[in-house]
């Protein structure tokens, strides 16, 4: 059974150049071939890099796929060159993109899917909203990149993401661009699949929960975050009075910034004789407070008053009712 360790160094690069025959597909009907395979798959992880990401007209450059999550080589992973071939891509839109029956993986999909059929693509499924979906005590991270994700949940180490910005628009490619498509997509499915085991750990059946439990954990984090919140709140205020009296606008760990806030005012009298004297159109729905329907009394019913009700949920515990 491959360790994490094992596959870090896997991952190396000069295992890519020894041991990977890297499928690395050219010509369309090679392309066509290959996609036409992915129609019979259930899930398929995806990645793509773009020429010209930083201009106002950026092209897609590479596809990259795999459809075996257990391929930890690179073996199964086909890069796909579609550099200026729009007829290519857009079959590969028609023929995987569209088809709802295959779940298209992809890290921060909003991106991707700009190049490959927009809101067109069916069953798509994003490791970074995934990861944000996820509670920060579950998963705390600094950031949800990829890297991140990858570092954290699979423990891969050593990974390069120097050439994500490269230039993807040159041919032939380098075997250091190269070598970093192939990886992004076996990543890809690893933090995929743990991204998978952690959202199934913290989905609970509403209906069966045990609610004495629930509550005393709640009770127990609820004294612990008052304390914390606290604490955090007084030293918020120390710290910003010691750098005032200290005369320091930044230190290694703070910067403490000033705004003004402005307030525009006017009495509710000067708007309406700027309607009546100088014709101003000022049709638009205003939010009566209760103080403003307090002062109106029964001049209200005169009104036409559009009345909307929301509801929602408030949990509050006992014991805090019981301190107010």
């Amino acid at each position: 059974m491959l360790t994490w360790e094992i596959v870090t160094w896997l991952l190396l690069p000069n295992f890519f150049r020894e041991y990977c025959s890297m499928p690395y597909l050219k010509s369309g009907d090679e392309i066509r071939s290959i996609v036409a395979k992915y129609t019979q798959a259930q899930t398929v992880w995806l990645d793509t890099e773009v020429a010209d990401y930083d201009t106002r007209n950026p092209r897609l450059s590479l596809i990259q796929i795999l459809d075996d999550s257990t391929d930890l080589t690179g073996e199964s992973v086909y890069i796909l060159d579609v550099l200026d071939q729009p007829e290519i891509v857009t079959e590969f839109i028609d023929t995987i993109m569209v088809n709802s029956s295959v779940e298209k993986v992809f890290h921060n999909a909003k991106y991707d899917l700009r190049f490959l059929g927009k809101k067109k693509a069916k069953n798509v499924t994003c490791t970074l909203e995934m990861a944000k979906q996820i509670p920060y005590y579950v998963l705390p991270l600094p950031n949800y990149q990829l890297k991140t994700l990858a570092m954290t949940l699979c423990h891969f180490q050593n990974i390069d993401k120097q050439q994500q910005s490269s230039d993807w628009g040159i041919r032939p490619l380098s075997d250091e661009q190269i070598e970093y498509a192939y990886l992004d997509c076996i990543i890809l499915a690893q933090v995929h699949l743990r991204l998978s085991e952690l959202t199934q750990k913290i989905n609970f059946d509403a209906a069966t929960e045990d609610l004495t439990l629930l509550g005393e954990k709640y009770v127990e984090l609820e004294q612990q975050w008052k304390l914390l919140k606290s604490e955090f709140e007084h030293l918020q205020q120390r710290i910003k009075q010691a750098m005032l009296a200290q005369n320091l606008s930044e230190t290694s760990d703070f910067k403490l910034n000033s705004y003004e806030r402005t307030t525009t005012k006017v009495p509710f009298s000067e708007l309406v004789r700027l309607v009546e004297t100088q014709n101003v159109d000022l049709d638009f729905d205003i939010t009566l407070t209760k103080d403003i329907q307090k002062n109106l009394g029964d001049n209200l019913q005169q009104l036409a008053v559009d009345v909307s009700k929301t509801s929602s949920l408030r949990l509050t515990s006992k014991q805090e009712e019981s301190e107010e």
